[in-house]
Formats: C-alpha cells, sequence, structure tokens
C-alpha cells in the first residue's frame, strides 16, 4: 500500500482501459499497490484475465472484462457492468493505442504511399477508441461522484514533438493532448472541479506495436533506435513501472488541483535539443 496518504487509493476503483498491454499492465499493478481496486479491460479475454489475475494484494480486487474499443455499444456495455459490480468509477486509465505498419512511412516510401484506410484505422484507435469513446462512458459515470474523479489518458512523445515515419500515430496522439485538456477545461467548468482530466506522455518504451522500427530480430537496435537513445539524456528506453508513480499521482489526492496537463515521462526527450 501507499506510504504516504496523499497517494493511497483504498477504497477507489480504477479502470484500466487498454490494461492487457506492456504499459497498461504495468499501470494497473502500481495502482493496485497503492491500494485501488483494479478493473482491467482489452480485447482479448484471456489477456487482460491474466493481468487481473496477477494483482498480487487480496484486500482489492481486481476484475477483468472484454471490451472492443471501437464497438461504441461495447464500451457502453462494458462501463455499465463495472459501474454495476463495483458501484462507482474513480479512476480512469485509457491505455488503449497502437500504430499500423500500413500507416508508417516505411524506408523507401513517402506520405502518398499511404494506405488512406491504414491511416483512419490509426486516428480511431487511438483517438476515438482509445480516448473519446471511453471518457464519454466512463466519465458520465464519475460524474457522479460526491469527489469527483480523474481520468488520465495516454498520449505519446510523438504528440508534441512529431515524429518522422509515424504519420497517422503522431496526428492521433496530438489530437489527444488537444481533446485532454478541452475535457479539463469542460467538466471542471460544466460537471465540477473534482473531476479531473490529464494525460502522461511516455518516452520510448518497447512495445509490440514499435518493436519492428526500434528493434532487429537479433534484439539490437536498428538506425530509429540508435537515434532515439543517443536523443534521450538518460541513454535508455523506459521500463514499464517508470509510468507508475506518474500515474498514481495524478490518480490520487496528492494531484488534486491539477487538471489539464500533459506530463512527459521520457528520460529528458523532450527537453533535449540535440545539441
Amino acid at each position: 500500500m501507499s506510504a504516504h496518504p496523499l497517494f493511497d487509493l483504498q477504497g477507489k476503483v480504477a479502470v484500466v482501459n487498454g490494461g492487457s498491454g506492456v504499459l497498461g499492465a504495468a499501470i494497473a499493478q502500481g495502482l493496485h499497490d497503492a491500494g485501488a481496486s483494479v478493473v482491467v479491460t482489452g480485447s482479448t479475454a484471456e489477456k487482460v484475465k491474466r493481468v487481473a489475475e496477477s494483482l498480487a494484494h487480496v484486500e482489492c480486487k481486481a476484475a477483468a472484462f472484454t471490451m472492443n474499443a471501437l464497438d461504441p455499444d461495447s464500451v457502453k456495455d462494458t462501463c455499465a457492468a463495472i459501474a454495476d459490480e463495483f458501484q462507482h468509477i474513480d479512476v480512469l486509465i485509457n491505455a488503449i493505442g497502437g500504430n499500423r505498419p500500413q500507416a508508417t512511412a516505411a524506408p523507401g516510401q513517402t506520405f502518398f504511399d499511404l494506405d488512406a484506410k491504414a491511416l483512419r484505422e490509426v486516428v480511431e484507435l487511438n483517438l476515438f477508441g482509445g480516448v473519446i469513446m471511453p471518457c464519454q462512458e466512463f466519465g458520465r459515470v464519475m460524474a457522479s461522484n460526491p469527489n469527483g474523479g480523474s481520468i488520465i489518458n495516454i498520449s505519446s512523445m510523438a504528440a508534441a514533438i512529431p515524429l518522422t515515419r509515424v504519420v497517422g500515430y503522431s496526428a492521433s496522439k496530438a489530437a489527444v493532448d488537444n481533446f485532454t485538456k478541452w475535457l479539463a477545461v469542460h467538466l471542471a467548468q460544466e460537471i465540477g472541479a473534482g473531476l479531473r482530466v490529464n494525460a502522461i506522455a511516455p518516452g520510448f518504451f518497447l512495445t509490440e506495436q514499435n518493436k519492428f522500427l526500434l528493434t532487429q530480430e537479433d534484439g539490437s537496435l536498428t538506425e530509429r533506435g540508435q537515434q532515439i537513445i543517443d536523443h534521450t539524456p538518460m541513454g535508455s528506453f523506459g521500463n514499464p513501472e517508470d509510468l507508475v508513480g506518474t500515474a498514481v499521482w495524478l490518480a490520487s489526492p496528492a494531484s488534486k488541483f491539477v487538471t489539464g496537463i500533459v506530463v512527459p515521462v521520457d528520460g529528458g526527450f523532450s527537453a533535449f535539443s540535440g545539441v
């Protein structure tokens, strides 16, 4: 459990959408360690069940729900089922997202060669399925909380500093940052100051979605992977657990006067000009 009461999440219910992914699973574990009951959602039943079962503390509940983030009915029904079982939702982590190779300008390709369908799918996944629809459904439940709640979207370094190659991903994550700030203002003014919205912008972490760009089959770095390490003052990729402290802070009373911000967790990448 958390060592300081400001960071204590006991009695809170946290939903981690995309909690079966590398980053989402680490955040789910961190919130559980801080005392929250954690609900993990994802598109694959086996994966979300495995993450929920791995959460260690018997004092706090953990549950798994299968949800198709691109299906509005699935998001709505899943939210209703969670609210029915747990009675309230206090923290929402939106960690659903990803990229498509067909929406990435590989060497020898230009923007004009990219598949429009793949680009649309990436925007729909990261923006609509990953953030907007969950914020509508889960946010509606959280708006009835007397003490508000915390919505935390997972953005990316690609939002503030567009990265070469990943055009669809960069554009959609930039939209996530903008939407996070818009929703923070809207909820504070229209619903109440207690319902907060912020985002975390991870730097470079190896995931299933970006491995093909950053590492070779033998595990060595690609040219792009080495460029990232060279541009990261701390000299390494992040570990998933590096996101936990920021997530617990944004989820807890420690950040009760914080809304509408995007927090980089990037090893100094966004601070370094390259010289």
